[in-house]
């Protein structure tokens, strides 16, 4: 078979002198570079000790949202779960009953709630579909647990606490 091109690379081999036959330079390089780390800015965020910044735009765990009052906004339309591209969001809505008034805003709300957070993408698309800015992804980072059972969070973990009135 012949060759593409008449290019040839040749290539040259010096011996090596007596210090480089005995990896002197080598090593001698080796601990340089290692000992300037010592001298240098740390990587690593030593945490939980220090907490690290996260940017304007990080999203962090669901919370459903509370308005003035103290009532949940969600009015279990579920335009979040249609929205949500891994199918990680279910409700089962209830209509809601006179003596509930003071809970919820409107006269369907969500009677269930609830994430996979396993499922989740944090996309953010739930809280851009929702009309009555019930659901935000402002909370902290999710928590690590050993159950699968433990990363389905209803509305005891999303919901916010209401407001203390003065």
């Amino acid at each position: 078979m012949e060759p593409l091109t008449s290019k040839k690379k040749v290539l040259e081999q010096k011996p090596l002198t007596l210090a480089e036959r005995m990896y002197l330079p080598a090593i001698a390089k080796g601990m340089s570079i290692t000992i300037s780390h010592f001298f240098k800015k740390e990587a690593t965020i030593r945490y939980p000790e220090v907490e690290r910044e996260f940017s304007t735009n990080f999203r962090g765990m669901h919370s459903l949202k509370r308005d003035e009052d103290g009532r949940e906004r969600c009015t279990a339309c579920g335009l979040c779960a249609l929205s949500c591209p891994a199918e990680a969001i279910t409700m089962i809505a209830a209509e809601r009953k006179p003596e509930e008034k003071a809970l919820y805003r409107e006269e369907k709300y969500a009677s269930v709630y609830e994430i996979n957070m396993l499922r989740c993408i944090f996309c953010g698309l739930c809280e851009e579909a929702c009309p009555k800015e019930a659901i935000y992804l402002d909370g902290p980072i999710v928590p690590a647990d050993y159950l699968r059972k433990d990363f389905i969070y209803g509305k005891d973990k999303l919901v916010e606490a209401p407001l203390e009135k003065k």
